[in-house]
């Protein structure tokens, strides 16, 4: 790929731990041929003190490299006032020497590392001054959160469209980078196995889990704007939920796959009013025991309101009302200081008319799908099977395929492949601005209640799964939580 990638925000924890590794392990690949970075931050650093943070950056995540030195060579940085038209002037004078230098045909890269609150001014200003005035390709590259809310984030794409075109504006959700998220789509719509049950008439109910044993930690000022409802529930899971619910496409392109997609977030039952407490619930830890340490409670981290209401756990039942989906809910929960660090999905299917075998006096497991995200990687099928030395009785036996050994070393990290993307001009992995608008327009019926009413917080301990009112909202439904730890990945050979 031939770009020059300017990267603002270059000193900052994101770029030190994901940027630079990835770009690196691109290189490494052979899928940079002709580059240049350009870093950009607020703080003075000389061009051979920035390489140098590249290369520790890169040794720390990857361990020593032969070829370390010829690829920090193509990073310069740039000292920067992203309010200063000056600075941006200097910029661009810069960005035209090293394009000439590697013959870089004019591509662009720009890459928003950054507060969301300057995502906006620094289009304005990369429009302005001229900087996306190029010969080449030019693409925005913006993290999330797209917004707060969504009338923040229209007043955010307008000015962004203002500089790019939408076909221009990479939303990077670092989820639509995993290994497995990506295989959702295959495992669907390529195993003649599943497409034909993928719907009402045979699953009874989806699960996705996204759990984190760490708490806020230092991000307390961020979270305390943010809550789990928008820092995960608004893009992560509502993604996971579009691609397991999205229908088959005319074609793998991103046009086709993004317009199944909305097609989804089009179909959601909105809930409103008092319909949001039958629907959602929302939790905040307390302290409790992790790895046998006591941790305090959210209330008691850095920066965060003593009697604060932010949720840091999210439980939700998401009904989609189209033919193929009514009637099935799409369970969703995520939390900080839970249990385990997992991210999974769970596709439960329907019992059979009359099950005729029997084990200790109950009926057996439903078959279950479980696609592992994080931290294993894989696949399992449970079925039913009759039991060694058994007469006709049956045990529950697993179909496992885990990413180990060679498969999981040769893995690319979730922003590889998207940086990746993005230079070859594949958005199908970022997310669309319908798809932030619907989301968003989702999501804000439930902060509208959970803000204007005073939570019962903490209502879970730090080491649980969640408050008990999340195994209720399942229980009420006839179903229950599929416990993450249970469900591992088989050690497959």
């Amino acid at each position: 790929m031939t770009s020059l990638i300017m990267i603002f925000g270059a000193t900052g924890d994101l770029a030190h731990r994901k940027l630079f590794p990835s770009l690196y392990r691109l290189f490494e690949r052979g899928r940079l041929n002709k580059y240049a970075v350009i870093g950009v931050a607020r703080r003075s650093m000389s061009n051979d003190d920035f390489q140098q943070s590249v290369k520790d950056s890169v040794l720390a995540a990857l361990g020593n490299k032969d070829n370390l030195d010829e690829f920090a060579s193509h990073f310069y940085y740039q000292s920067h006032d992203v309010a200063d038209s000056s600075s941006y002037a200097e910029l661009n004078k810069l960005a035209h020497e090293i394009d000439e230098n590697y013959q870089l045909e004019g591509n662009r890269i720009f890459y928003l590392a950054m507060a969301p609150e300057f995502f906006g001014p620094i289009a304005l200003h990369l429009k302005s001054d001229g900087l996306t005035n190029v010969k080449g390709y030019k693409r925005l590259v913006i993290e999330k959160p797209f917004g707060h809310d969504l009338e923040s984030a229209k007043e955010l794409n307008k000015q962004i469209r203002t500089a790019f075109s939408e076909e221009e504006v990479y939303r990077i959700d670092h989820y639509l980078g995993k290994e497995m998220v990506r295989n959702i789509e295959v495992i669907r719509f390529a195993n003649a196995i599943f497409e034909p049950l993928w719907n009402n008439r045979y699953i009874s109910n989806i699960q996705i889990t996204s759990s984190e044993t760490l708490g806020v930690e230092e991000r307390g000022r961020y979270y305390e704007t943010s809550g789990a409802l928008r820092d995960m529930l608004q893009n992560h899971m509502m993604q996971m939920v579009a691609l397991l619910a999205m229908e088959p496409p005319i074609k793998l392109t991103t046009d086709e796959i993004r317009s199944e997609k909305v097609r989804v977030f089009r179909s959601l039952r909105t809930v409103v009013g008092d319909e949001v407490n039958d629907y959602f619930v929302r939790g905040q830890y307390g302290e409790g025991m992790m790895a046998d340490k006591s941790v305090p409670a959210y209330r008691d981290e850095q920066m965060v309101d003593k009697e604060s209401n932010t949720e840091t756990f999210v439980a939700g039942k998401v009904m989609i009302d189209n033919f193929r989906w009514a009637g099935v809910p799409f369970y969703i929960r995520t939390g900080k200081r839970m249990a385990a660090k997992s991210t999974k999905i769970v596709v439960q299917f329907k019992d059979i008319p009359m099950n005729l075998y029997y084990q200790t006096e109950k009926m057996l497991n439903p078959n279950l799908l479980v696609i592992h995200i994080q931290p294993e990687e894989g696949i399992t099928l449970h079925l039913n099977a009759k039991k060694a030395g058994g007469h006709l009785d049956a045990q529950e036996v697993k179909l496992s395929f885990a990413n180990t050994g060679i498969n999981a070393m040769n893995t690319p990290e979730g922003y590889e492949k998207l940086l990746y993307d993005c230079m070859r001009g594949d958005a199908t992995n970022f997310t669309h601005w319908d798809e932030v608008a619907y989301s968003w327009a989702f999501v804000d019926k439930i902060s509208e209640v959970w803000e204007g009413t005073k939570a019962e917080f903490p209502n879970y301990a730090s080491g649980s799964m969640g408050p008990q009112a999340a195994e209720e909202l399942l229980e009420k439904d006839g179903f229950f939580w599929w416990p993450v730890t249970d469900l591992d990945v088989d050690n497959c050979k």
